[in-house]
């Protein structure tokens, strides 16, 4: 123990970090007052890529070439990515897809200590190039605790990146450099509030799709505004309080999934989304819906139950003119009060040939309007 200790304050001892690259770990023993620069000259020889090629990333943030490694926060038995650019490497041979380390020294499944926290992914070279080609990164139930390194190699050429149904426990700033993602599939998993990076979610200006749901989320921030282009959001079964006011900002967006969770209000700014075609705000602690509401023009489908709703917005059914579905099963809301709406009539008509047509309507059997409003 008091070797250990002499080793971390003593600026001449060394350390030992290691290196991710295209599933193995590579580890480089230097003085922790080494520029990161000399690192990389470390290495290159390791790896073929030369020095102007490698990109370190440690704890989701890009190492400066003049920085120390004692500066950098960079200790003994850290974990350091390299991504490389392609091209540029050493020799007429391409990047080599397994770096030279001794197989005594490669990760496996059974050998490595770190994996009792972080189960290892091996991403062999044919799944990588599949995962380039077809821009489709799918880990959806593979029981990670961590996002394997290998998607990041991919960068901007991932289109969707599905890791749902995992036991991630954060989203780490490195996503950050999948600049061309369009859907982001995080529902299942065992992320909360202080372990997601946001500023880097909200930097993928063509997301249309982020799904979530069924994690551990008691907030959302201001940032899910940037998400201008963002067309489904799928944040159900967490433990949200309520939305941020900047979600009014979401003009495209048409699905907004929030069910189950702990929301008591909404914002009015919500009727800045005027794209909406399908609200779930099922199983929330709601107690009434701000009359913008009214200015969702292209509302389709409308689910409220299980809140303590007495009433509706009073423009609802007269300016939202598509309105076919509405759950109001488990609210306070009466027949009597919704034959009183301006509009209902109509709605009452769509509600009836949706019905007939047998489309995905919750009414049953019966032609009189049942979907939970109190008959007596």
């Amino acid at each position: 123990m008091e070797e250990e200790k002499g080793d971390v304050s003593d600026p001449g001892s060394s350390i030992t970090v290691t290196i991710k690259f295209r599933g193995q770990a590579i580890p480089v023993t230097l003085s922790p007052d080494s520029t990161v620069k000399d690192l990389k000259s470390l290495v290159q020889p390791l790896t073929d890529v030369l020095t102007r090629g490698q990109k370190l990333i440690f704890r989701g943030k890009l190492l400066v070439d003049s920085a120390t490694l004692r500066s950098s926060e960079v200790t003994n038995g850290s974990k350091i990515m390299l991504m490389a650019s392609q091209g540029l490497h050493q020799g007429d041979g391409p990047i080599r897809n397994e770096a030279p380390v001794p197989s005594s020294l490669r990760r496996t499944a059974e050998t490595d200590q770190g994996n009792k926290e972080k189960p290892y992914v091996s991403v062999g070279k044919s799944q990588l190039d599949r995962w380039r080609a077809t821009g489709v990164v799918a880990l959806s139930e593979c029981k990670l605790k961590a996002i394997p390194e290998e998607v990041w190699i991919c960068g901007a050429s991932v289109r969707v990146l599905d890791l749902s149904h995992n036991s991630l426990p954060d989203v780490p700033a490195a996503i950050s450099c999948l600049t061309s993602a369009q859907k982001l599939l995080l529902n299942s998993n065992e992320i909360r509030d202080e372990c997601i990076s946001w500023e880097a979610i909200a930097s993928l200006k063509p997301l249309n799709v982020l799904s979530l749901s069924q994690n551990h989320l008691t907030t959302l921030p201001s940032l899910l505004g940037a998400l201008t282009y963002l067309r489904q959001l799928h944040i159900a079964n967490n433990k949200l309080t309520c939305l941020p006011t900047e979600i009014g900002l979401l003009t495209e967006l048409q699905v907004l999934k929030a069910n189950n969770n702990r929301i008591s209000t909404i914002p009015t700014r919500i009727g800045g989304c005027t794209s909406l075609v399908e609200v779930d705000l099922s199983s929330n602690l709601l107690l009434e819906l701000p009359e913008t509401f009214g200015s969702l023009k292209n509302l389709k489908a409308l689910h409220l139950n299980n809140n303590g709703l007495k009433s509706l917005p009073a423009t609802l059914f007269k300016t939202c003119m598509q309105l076919s579905t509405l759950d109001l099963h488990g609210t306070e809301i009466t027949m009597d009060l919704l034959r009183q709406f301006e509009g209902w009539a109509n709605f009452d008509n769509r509600r009836r040939l949706k019905h007939q047509k047998q489309l995905d309507f919750r009414a049953g059997d019966s032609a009189v309007f049942d979907e939970g409003a109190d008959k007596n």
